[in-house]
């Protein structure tokens, strides 16, 4: 294995915290979806992170005197450089910041309002195929 990634499984014990936890986490933002790297191991599907992104980040957030939330809300409201991205991504954005998704991990996202729903994947893709 790659010596610069750790597991999630190292990282939960390493720092003492639940899997819920890490998962809380990375739906504020405090974690980015891109930093989930999913790998296929003999005991199945398993998670990584890279160790000179996930250290740093666990730290900041363990040693963090204010809310989460608004730990949340810096970190994402930073000015990143942009970089064109290699493969189409759902950007989504809500309180706790920017969450990324790259289209082809996804298997559905739906419009959802009472009992009407409406697949919207399929055309996201289409999007992409079509030259935009």
């Amino acid at each position: 294995m790659d010596s610069n990634l750790i597991s999630k499984k190292e990282l939960l014990e390493m720092y003492g915290i639940s899997y819920g936890a890490l998962y809380r986490w990375k739906r504020m933002g405090l974690i980015p979806e891109d930093w989930f790297i999913r790998r296929s191991a003999p005991t199945g599907q398993e998670t990584f992170f890279r160790r000179e992104l996930i250290i740093p980040r666990m730290d900041l957030i363990q040693e963090r005197k204010a809310s989460l939330e608004e730990l949340a809300r810096e970190l994402n409201h930073k000015e990143e450089p942009v970089s064109p991205a290699p493969k189409p991504m759902l950007l989504i954005q809500d309180a706790y910041g920017l969450h990324r998704y790259p289209l082809e991990e996804l298997d559905s996202v739906r419009l959802v309002l009472g009992e009407f729903q409406s697949e919207l994947l399929e055309n996201l893709k289409g999007v992409f195929k079509h030259g935009k």
